[in-house]
C-alpha cells in the first residue's frame, strides 16, 4: 500500500433486538487502542430500540451514528449502513461479538502492510462466556467438526470472510452491489461474488473477535438447519465453487443412523462413531479446560451435523431433483 494512502475505517453494526449485546460490543470498541474509526449502528426494526445505548457511547467514541429502519434482515440493513459510512473500508461486526482492544489497530496494520479488497478474522469464545456458548463455538470452529475453516487460513484454499467479522473496501462493496437478496448465507454469497468479479480476499490472523452465538440448543439447531438449506442455493448461484465436502454433514447424519441400526445386529459397527465421540469430548475438554463443556460440545456437534445435514438434503432435493425455484421453495431465505 502506498504511504500516502489515507485509510478510513467505518464499523457498521446491524442490530435487531440485542440491546445488551450491542452495549458489550460498543464497550469493546470504546476501549480500542486505535480510536480513529467511525461507528454506524443500524437498528433493523427492533421492538425495543437500542438508541439510548448507542447515544450513551457518543462521549466515548469519537464518531458514532444511529439509524432506525423497518425490518428487512441483516444483509440489507448492512447495505443501508454502508450508504451513510464515510470510510473507504467497511468493517461489519455482528452485534453479539466483542472486539479485543487491539482489533482496529491490527486491522490497520494488516491493510497498510498488504492491502486487499476484503478480509476477515476468526471467532472464538471468551473465557467469560457460558458453557453452552463455548460448546457451540467449539462445534463451529474445531478442526474435528468443521475442519477449522472459519478461523484457520491453512484449512481452505481461499478465505471467505463472514459477516460477523468482515471487512471490505468501499470500491469492492459498491462494485458488486453489497449484500444480495439472500437472508441467510448472504455473507458467503458476497465473498463468492467478489471472487467472481476478480476481487481478492485475505485472512487476518490477528483480527479475531469473541462471538456469543446462539443462547439455546433450539436456536442453534434452527440456525444451522437454515445454513444447510442455504448451501445448495449458494451452489446453484456459484457453481464454480461447489465442493464435495459440503456433503459431509449429510453423510455424517446418514452414517450415524445406519451405524445405530446395524449395531443391533453387529454391535461393533458402532465403534467408529464412539471413537469419534471420544475425540470430540477429549479435545473440547482440553481446549476449554472443562469436562462439562467437553460433553456439551458432543451434543452441539451432533445437533450441528444433524440439523445442517437435514437442511442440506431437503434443499438439494428441492433444487436439484424436483427442480424447484429457490425463491419459491424457500421464500424465507430471500427478501
Amino acid at each position: 500500500m502506498h504511504e500516502d494512502f489515507h485509510l478510513q475505517l467505518s464499523v457498521i453494526i446491524a442490530v435487531y433486538n440485542r440491546k445488551d449485546e450491542l452495549q458489550e460490543l460498543l464497550n469493546s470498541l470504546a476501549e480500542q487502542t486505535d480510536k480513529n474509526f467511525e461507528v454506524i449502528i443500524v437498528d433493523d426494526g427492533s421492538q425495543e430500540k437500542p438508541e439510548a445505548v448507542a447515544l450513551k457511547y457518543s462521549g466515548r467514541l469519537d464518531d458514532i451514528k444511529y439509524f432506525y429502519k423497518n425490518n428487512t434482515g441483516a444483509g440489507l440493513t448492512r447495505n443501508y449502513g454502508a450508504k451513510y459510512a464515510s470510510g473507504n473500508y467497511f468493517i461489519f461486526l455482528d452485534s453479539d461479538c466483542i472486539a479485543p482492544p487491539n482489533y482496529i489497530e491490527n486491522v490497520r496494520k494488516e491493510l497498510k502492510r498488504d492491502t486487499t479488497d476484503a478480509f476477515g478474522g476468526a471467532d472464538s469464545a471468551d473465557a467469560g462466556f457460558t458453557r453452552l456458548q463455548k460448546a457451540i463455538s467449539y462445534s463451529m470452529t474445531s478442526l474435528f467438526t468443521t475442519g477449522g475453516i472459519r478461523g484457520n487460513k491453512k484449512s481452505v484454499d481461499k478465505f471467505q470472510p463472514r459477516s460477523f467479522n468482515m471487512g471490505i473496501s468501499k470500491k469492492a462493496f459498491e462494485a458488486v452491489g453489497g449484500f444480495s437478496e439472500m437472508r441467510i448465507g448472504e455473507d458467503p454469497d458476497l465473498s463468492l461474488t467478489l471472487w467472481e468479479n476478480g476481487f481478492q480476499t485475505r485472512f487476518f490472523p490477528e483480527c479475531g473477535v469473541f462471538h456469543k452465538r446462539r443462547t439455546s440448543l433450539k436456536k442453534f439447531s434452527h440456525q444451522v438447519y437454515h445454513f444447510g438449506i442455504a448451501r445448495p442455493i449458494l451452489n446453484q448461484r456459484h457453481p464454480d465453487y461447489t465442493k464435495i465436502t459440503f456433503w459431509l454433514p449429510s453423510l455424517f447424519l446418514i452414517f450415524t443412523l445406519c451405524s445405530v441400526m446395524v449395531s443391533f445386529i453387529r454391535w461393533w459397527s458402532i465403534l467408529p462413531l464412539l471413537f469419534y465421540c471420544c475425540i470430540i469430548i477429549a479435545d473440547a475438554t482440553i481446549k476449554n479446560k472443562s469436562i462439562s463443556v467437553g460433553f456439551l460440545s458432543l451434543i452441539t456437534t451432533f445437533i450441528q451435523f444433524f440439523s445442517y445435514g437435514f437442511g442440506f438434503l431437503q434443499s438439494f432435493t428441492a433444487l436439484n431433483i424436483l427442480k424447484q425455484n429457490p425463491k419459491k421453495a424457500f421464500p424465507a431465505h430471500f427478501y
